[in-house]
């Protein structure tokens, strides 16, 4: 998974006065300053219960947890993997869950061999190796310890020239065709950054390319952003990036499997007609490997953005001698093991709260999963405690411990595409965590959701200032959002922030488990973790991600550890227990405003950047500013311009508004009678609270990517992890299809009416008298 770098928070002092007012309503209602779903007493009630959930919760249980996880290589298909899983599996038992372990076979490639080497007058070959660093005791361990690799590449055995692509993203293309530079036919070397690592040999492929390099730049992860391994956290000089390079855009999950659980009898696909794999090898390599590399490389100097820190002229190639490339693959399955942990609710049993972390790694994967894979587990183990003690939820919670997410979310989505018709029928809620880290709560998911996450946040105490976590949040807000360098998301949050009530959370693309239930299967989702004041960056996805490094420079004493167990647990708790589903629809209705106004903002910019651009190519200005010298082509033309007809999503988000605000009232006067009404009717309202965000997604799916269901939420096919909001419209203005655009601006519309049609069946319930 790929987290967001936070920038330090170096004034939390001066906010606090300034959210104190914010701070001082604690728990923020729906309007009448009520926990969110329960009646005042049910709402004492549940804080009780969430302060003996909090008691049972031990940071030494994390810490002893993690190093026996994380003590030998844990990626797919090895011995540790699986005695990870039995040994999850026998503590949700002892716990008191009715737990088992679903198994499933997916294809997962190991490499046989790897080779990459320098031919020419000054030859090198590459180590493609990570050495023992003193201090770690996990590194010098050799057996069973995967090379480096990029999964889901293709196998090749390649001597051609090489080109350095800079980020390798289409922009960085467009630039090198203004300099005569053509990628048919070589191998390109491209640095970690700017997008996604799969989409990297996927536009490589795209352009000719016969094989894909992919090298961690020091200005990126290493000494450029600080200290490296062992006297700081960031990436040595031999560390080595991981990675899966499916093309998860398409879909994730078995790559010859999609849609459907890879269960025994399942059709698969041939390997050659499976969409998510390359065609072209990839290999990750270090700084160390890349320098000569980088070092022969000839051609014009690179642009200015393209330099990163290594000490050397950075030109974009060709190179002076050819490369000669080598991955050689074992295309078989491996077995993938999920370890699912029920306790059933006690009078509403077919509505599920599903919580879930990964607990596969690329090698040892102290951060990234075990970190928040040990706090879910603690959540277990409090919620076993209560459980024993004689509470039981009113809904069935699912806890699961996913196998191979990172070769490409394999566990999480083959269990959801298996159990997909009864999820849909009974899932309200999944809760997805993955790594852990020290500073701030990140919260991202279903905005319907915005209002409990708020509430949980303000009662939970940050580790190290002991304000609430969502005042920390909201100081790294509002001083992001001070600085000049923000951009405009950050501004808009500031804006938010300042007037003191709920805190944004951030829209979901991919990247981890949620991906299947959110956008596939339409279950609301939410996606938690703390980080900002942690070094990982540089040891993630390699060998170096250890508990020794975790030990210093992640969570130390793991309090933020027990910080994310209680935000989780506290949420899976009150979505268990609430008397009605804790979902607040005017904050989706909120921010899709929010979304539109962007999507108008995005038709004028777009409009006017096309006129610019067209004027100065009219006015032959790129050619007059260009260096004789240097020559620098001018950029191809943008087409014209089309109309962009918005009107419907307008009219859409408008009816929208309005049967959010009569929810609302609806929902207030039905909660000052302490929800009083008939048992059958109020199940029936939860019961169709929890298939909401269903009513988000179309059955056709998106335009050449019908997997991914939701019309509101989805990863861009340019971003990989990062998320396009509306994206049938905004991809298709992004990327000048203007009929798409309009097209999917009706097709989105339409999904927003059957919401609100769904939303105004809730405000009768409410209203119904019997």
């Amino acid at each position: 998974m790929t987290r967001l770098k936070m920038r330090p928070l170096l004034t939390v002092a001066c906010l606090l006065a300034t959210c104190g007012s914010a701070m001082a309503s604690g728990e923020e209602g729906h309007g009448d300053g009520g926990m969110l779903g329960f009646t005042p007493f049910g709402a004492n009630d549940q804080r009780s219960l969430e302060q003996r959930f909090d008691a049972q919760l031990d940071p030494a249980d994390q810490r002893a947890w993690l190093k026996q996880m994380s003590s030998e290589p844990n990626q797919v298909g090895a011995p540790h993997d699986k005695a990870n899983a039995e040994f999850m599996l026998a503590k949700f038992r002892e716990w008191g869950w009715d737990a088992h372990i679903e198994t499933f076979s997916v294809l997962y490639p190991t490499p046989k061999k790897v080779a990459l080497e320098l031919q020419g007058p000054h030859p090198y070959t590459a180590k493609l190796s990570e050495p023992a660093v003193d201090g770690d005791a996990t590194s010098g361990i050799k057996e069973g310890v995967l090379p480096p690799y990029n999964v889901y590449g293709g196998d090749g055995d390649i001597t051609a020239p090489l080109v350095y692509v800079n980020y390798g993203m289409p922009d960085d293309y467009k630039e090198l065709a203004r300099r005569g530079i053509d990628v048919r036919g070589k191998i390109v070397i491209t640095r970690y950054g700017g997008g996604w690592r799969g989409l990297k040999p996927k536009l490589a492929q795209e352009h000719g390319a016969v094989g894909c390099l992919i090298y961690s730049d020091p200005r990126d992860d290493g000494y450029g952003e600080g200290d490296t391994y062992p006297n700081g956290g960031w990436r040595p000089a031999d560390g080595v990036q991981r990675g899966s390079v499916a093309d998860m855009q398409q879909y994730p999950g078995d790559p010859l499997t999609p849609g459907i659980g890879s269960a025994p009898g399942a059709k698969r696909l041939a390997l050659k007609d499976a969409k998510t794999i390359l065609k072209i090898p990839v290999l990750p390599i270090s700084y160390a490997d890349a320098t000569p590399l980088l070092q022969s490389l000839t051609g014009p100097m690179a642009p200015s953005g393209w330099r990163g820190s290594l000490p050397l002229t950075y030109h974009v190639g060709p190179s002076a001698a050819p490369v000669h490339m080598t991955v050689l693959s074992d295309w078989g399955q491996k077995p993938v093991y999920d370890v699912i942990a029920t306790i059933t609710g006690s009078t509403e049993p077919d509505q599920w709260i599903v919580r879930g972390n990964h607990h596969d790694g690329w090698v040892f994967g102290a951060w990234d999963p075990l970190a928040g894979n040990v706090a879910l587990m603690a959540e277990a183990k409090a919620i076993g405690a209560l459980y024993k003690e004689g509470w039981r939820p009113k809904r069935t919670l699912v806890y699961a411990s996913w196998d191979g997410e990172e070769p490409g979310l394999l566990g999480s989505t083959e269990w959801a595409e298996t159990h997909a018709k009864e999820l849909q029928q009974k899932a309200v809620l999944y809760l997805n965590s993955d790594t852990n880290g020290r500073g701030f709560l990140n919260a991202g998911g279903s905005h319907s959701l915005q209002n409990l996450v708020n509430q949980v946040a303000a009662g939970v105490s940050d580790p190290e200032t002991k304000v609430s976590v969502r005042e920390r949040m909201r100081a790294r807000m509002l001083v992001q959002g001070s600085s000049k360098q923000a951009n405009p998301g950050e501004k808009d949050d500031a804006k938010l922030a300042a007037q003191g009530g709920d805190l944004p959370i951030e829209a979901l693309g991919s990247g981890s488990d949620f991906s299947a239930f959110l956008e596939h299967l339409g279950v609301a989702s939410l996606d938690l973790g703390f980080s900002g004041e942690d070094d990982n960056g540089g040891i993630y996805h390699s060998r170096y991600d250890s508990f020794d490094h975790y030990a210093r420079f992640g969570d130390p004493t793991f309090e933020y550890g027990v910080a994310l167990s209680k935000v989780a647990g506290h949420i899976v708790l009150r979505t268990a227990d609430a008397s009605i589903v804790p979902m607040r629809f005017g904050d989706f209705s909120d921010t899709l405003d929010r979304y539109v106004a962007e999507l108008h903002q995005l038709v004028d910019s777009t409009r006017t950047d096309t006129q610019e651009q067209h004027q100065l190519l009219d006015q032959h200005a790129f050619e007059l500013a260009a260096d004789p010298a240097r020559p620098v082509a001018p950029p191809a033309r943008d087409s014209d311009m089309a109309d962009i007809n918005l009107a419907p999503l307008d009219q859409a988000a408008k009816q929208l508004k309005q049967s959010a605000q009569a929810y609302d009232v609806a929902y207030n006067e039905r909660a000052s009678t302490g929800f009083d009404m008939p048992e059958a009717q109020q199940r029936q309202l939860n019961a169709l609270m929890g298939k909401m965000e269903q009513a988000l997604g179309d059955p056709a799916g998106l335009p050449t990517r019908p997997w991914f269901k939701h019309m509101i939420y989805a990863p861009g096919m340019l971003t990989g992890y990062g998320v396009k909001t509306v994206p049938g419209v905004r991809e298709a203005i992004e990327a000048r299809r203007w009929n798409e655009a309009n097209q999917y601006a009706v097709v989105t519309a339409k999904v927003l009416d059957r919401y609100r049609a769904q939303l105004d069946q809730l405000t009768a319930l409410l209203k119904k008298t019997s």
